[in-house]
């Protein structure tokens, strides 16, 4: 099998469990999020939506940081 066919059927059959409601990837998402939290604010004595936001922008850099390295050779 050719690596475009496998992408593609990899692709459905994520699409089709996913249609299913399947998935419960809601606890993994929050563990996730949670670090960059634990990050910003350790010991919770920013207000809510300050640790949210500070929160927001260490993920954005967590995510820039990993398209940095996959463009390194």
């Amino acid at each position: 099998m050719k690596p475009a066919e496998r992408t593609l059927r990899a692709r459905r059959a994520a699409h089709v469990m996913h249609s299913r409601g399947q998935t419960n990837t809601g606890p993994a998402r929050a563990a996730f999020l949670k670090r960059f939290e634990d990050e910003v604010d350790p010991e919770r004595s920013l207000p809510e939506a300050e640790r949210q936001k500070r929160a927001g922008h260490a993920l954005k850099a967590h995510m820039a940081q990993l398209r940095l390295q996959r463009r390194q050779p």
